[in-house]
């Protein structure tokens, strides 16, 4: 992007001790989410952005990671966040964390802006004069690539004189945990379906594995918004890496997001090097960060390899009858083995590892 400027930065980088913070035998860089608090409050300083950075991720990944690239919700991808996150990229780049390789972890929104990243970081550090990092791939947790109709709703909200539908406004409230305004809209603006999937949507070489929930959020307010199944805050069109909007059960056509052996409706066709890995039923847009166990999760792709980062789960089958179904065979389910016992998170990174 021209015009962007190097500045000197504090937080962004996160050491987290060595070997201890690799994922795969790589760097982890952190991308995170929407954080509603921008929205409403409009950080003003880099300091206070890495800090809502370095607390976004303080469940699981914070100590696992090596850098982040922090930004502010309440500012556009192409604007100011592009700038802030180039000026991290710079800093990356002289320390030489992904001279042997990195993995970015982005969550929800964070998402989004890492393709805009990834699409862009090559050029605006060779123009530099500086090393291009060297991203061998992308973890998208409840990835938001596909932009959420919440987006949609809190933009249409902002500019509604009168927001009659009450069920809507409460929805807005409890995503957001504020009310939108025309002037404090930022990357919300950029999340809407119809804009996300034109940002940076060109294909490239980083593989995008996807991990992905189907739980409520919210009590419930926010799912009659969302088609399809969705996780809270965004609709599986999207956390799949879809190419197309949709209302859609599952990542793929014949597993069900409980694990069910079925015909399901599933995306036709997904984005470039996008890979749906994991999927949760009962796992909501949080929880597929945070230390939360209990959950049982299937599998969409399982038993390969990319950039060498191995997808390897352990799993089993089992049949399942009915109580109702008094004859013939039961139902077929796939599972990973004890899924339950971990959080996702931690599933991932015992796995990859």
């Amino acid at each position: 992007m021209k015009g962007l400027k190097i500045t000197a930065l504090g937080m962004a980088l996160a050491f987290a001790g060595g070997a201890q913070a690799q994922l795969a035998g790589k760097n982890v860089i952190l991308i995170h989410g929407l954080q509603g608090d921008d929205i409403a409050e409009n950080p003003t300083s880099q300091q206070e952005i890495e800090q809502n950075g370095d607390a976004y991720w303080q469940a699981f990944w914070a100590s696992r990671a090596e850098a982040r690239i922090d930004w502010g919700s309440h500012e556009r991808v192409e604007g100011r966040t592009a700038e802030r996150a180039f000026n991290q990229l710079v800093e990356i780049s002289q320390q030489g964390l992904c001279s042997e390789g990195c993995i970015v972890v982005t969550h929800s929104t964070g998402d989004l802006v890492g393709r805009y990243v990834l699409d862009n970081q090559a050029r605006w550090l060779s123009n530099a004069g500086l090393e291009p990092l060297n991203v061998v791939a992308a973890l998208d947790f409840a990835g938001a690539g596909g932009g959420s109709e919440l987006a949609d709703l809190a933009v249409n909200a902002a500019y509604a004189d009168s927001f009659g539908d009450e069920l809507a406004k409460l929805a807005v409230t409890a995503y957001l945990g504020t009310a939108p305004t025309p002037e404090n809209l930022g990357v919300l603006r950029d999340l809407q379906p119809a804009v996300a999937r034109n940002l940076a949507t060109s294909p490239n070489s980083v593989p995008r594995l996807r991990f992905v929930g189907g739980g409520s959020n919210y009590g419930g307010l926010t799912g009659p918004f969302l088609p399809g199944k969705d996780d809270g805050v965004v609709a599986l069109h999207s956390t799949c890496g879809g190419t197309q909007v949709g209302s859609y059960k599952s990542c793929v056509s014949n597993v069900a997001l409980d694990g069910k052996r079925t015909s399901v409706s599933a995306p036709s066709g997904l984005y470039y090097n996008h890979y749906p890995v994991l999927m949760g039923e009962k796992v909501d847009h949080s929880q597929v960060i945070n230390t939360e166990s209990g959950n049982t999760l299937t599998y969409a792709n399982n038993g390969f390899s990319v950039s060498g980062v191995s997808v390897n789960f352990q799993t089993e089958t089992y049949e399942e009858r009915p109580w109702w179904k008094l004859w013939g065979s039961g139902d077929t389910y796939q599972v990973v083995t004890d899924s339950e016992q971990s959080s996702v998170s931690g599933l991932v990174y015992q796995t990859l590892n």
